[in-house]
């Protein structure tokens, strides 16, 4: 899960992470559709809640990050604004970790744990980057693909019992406007896109993880 290097893809040269999320966010993912249905198995839900928590449910600081290494001409109080947001959702994550129960039993879990290490130490790469506009890119993808992982913490929650936090993160058509980089030089937008790349890269490999785990189980 390690950061590649991608000036081809022309999207990412113009800077363009709104249409990047289409093409490269997880929103169609076939994971969603699995765990969305009727009957979607209560251990798939709750390995994906625990994925989830893997990643994501960790204090780290690609929003302070992203503060700290502002981008001159954005409007950077989105960010203030992603970090309390993003704060309420690992609260959530947490307790829903806790009500959807044990992790489930799966076949090649050290393996699995290696991959969610290998997404922690991307993220944090990617919030350090010394690159102009590389953290904002990739904190950007994370609140876009966040409200379509929020699917399956809230299948979760109603599986569970457990009340639906209201998500206080900025909103798509917000968070896609900021992510156009309007004001910034094309350097810095190519940044933004690189670290929107890297997020929904890692994002779609934590599904297709997810996603292989359960189909692991199904043939258990």
């Amino acid at each position: 899960m390690a950061i590649a290097s991608n000036h081809s893809t022309t999207a990412a040269d113009a800077g363009c992470i709104a249409a990047l999320a289409i093409d490269d966010g997880v929103a169609g993912h076939t994971l969603f559709r699995r765990l969305s249905a009727p009957g979607a198995a209560g251990r798939d839900l709750a390995d994906a809640v625990h994925a989830l928590c893997s990643v994501h449910g960790r204090l780290n600081d690609l929003f302070d990050e992203a503060a700290r290494r502002s981008v001159a001409k954005l409007d950077n109080r989105w960010i203030a604004a992603a970090a309390e947001g993003f704060q309420l959702e690992r609260g959530y994550l947490a307790h829903l970790t806790a009500a959807v129960g044990p992790l489930p039993s799966t076949p090649g879990q050290a393996e699995s744990d290696a991959a969610f290490a290998a997404m922690r130490h991307t993220f944090d790469m990617l919030a350090r980057s010394d690159r102009a506009g590389c953290s904002t890119g990739a904190a950007l993808a994370l609140v876009i693909d966040w409200h379509a992982f929020r699917a399956i913490l809230d299948a979760a929650a109603r599986r569970a019992g457990s009340t639906i936090a209201a998500t206080q993160l900025p909103d798509i058509a917000e968070t896609k406007t900021i992510a156009e980089g309007h004001g910034a030089s094309a350097a810095v937008r190519r940044a933004m896109a690189f670290g929107a790349q890297q997020t929904f890269a890692q994002h779609r490999g934590l599904c297709d993880l997810i996603e292989a785990r359960a189909i692991a189980r199904d043939r258990l």
